[in-house]
């Protein structure tokens, strides 16, 4: 009438010992496959960390930064406007690093007040101004190195370069210009060529912000910006 039970019905089943080993591998594949996926997202997210922290110091290694005042010497327009027709600043490399292009496209002619078109120069550094009238881009700029200079056109690790932007023709060709001497860029190539000031009804004044900004080969962007005094000078020290 009995029958006796041995600890399982007849309707459950044991797993052998293959069934067991195709589960094991079958975890291991995908937890291998995992770790591969997870580790090579590991190793290319460090390449892509370290090229933008490589990218982010060659970028300020190859930078400039200002060195001292900015100095903007006034001039009467057409003899009647008073403006300012260049402005003098001095940069240096950034954290002594890589050595920038400072080939200028002129050079200061007669008695050092009056650019002259540099014959064949290839230079590689853009400057541009702007104020709230007019944006200037490409403007005609000359350069001198002040202490030691290795006479090339390399801004180097311990150099100083002392630039001059120049925005109006000088055409008495010395810094006394408070009483006229100064016209607008007429485009020859000897007498200051073209990029300045082409209106004398939208040059800056007393109180007028302007923005310079000097666009090396690489690097950053230099920008520098000052506001006129509330009395324009012959020679003007922009803090």
């Amino acid at each position: 009438m009995f029958k006796t039970s041995r600890g399982l019905d007849d309707g459950q089943r044991g797993i052998t010992g293959l069934e067991t080993a195709i589960i094991l591998i079958a975890f291991v594949v995908v937890a291998s496959v995992f770790a591969f996926t997870v580790l090579s997202t590991g190793i290319f997210a460090s390449e892509r960390s370290k090229e933008t922290v490589f990218a982010g110091l060659d970028e300020v290694r190859s930078s400039l930064e200002p060195r001292g005042s900015v100095i903007a010497y006034k001039g009467a327009l057409d003899g009647s406007t008073d403006t300012i027709f260049k402005v003098v600043f001095t940069v240096s490399n950034a954290v002594q690093g890589e050595s920038i292009n400072l080939t200028p496209p002129y050079t200061a002619g007669g008695t050092g007040d009056d650019p002259d078109l540099s014959s064949g120069a290839q230079y590689k550094t853009i400057i541009s101004y702007t104020d709230d009238n007019q944006f200037l881009n490409d403007l005609p700029w000359s350069i001198t190195y002040p202490g030691y200079d290795n006479s090339d056109n390399l801004l180097d690790a311990g150099e100083k370069a002392e630039i001059t932007v120049w925005l109006a023709d000088d055409v008495t060709g010395t810094t006394d210009t408070s009483a006229g001497g100064i016209a607008l860029m007429d485009g020859t190539a000897t007498d200051g060529g073209t990029g300045g000031f082409a209106d004398t009804t939208t040059v800056p004044g007393v109180n007028d912000k302007f923005t310079i900004e000097v666009k090396p080969e690489s690097g950053a962007t230099l920008n520098i910006e000052r506001t006129l005094p509330g009395r324009l000078d012959t020679i003007m020290d922009l803090r």
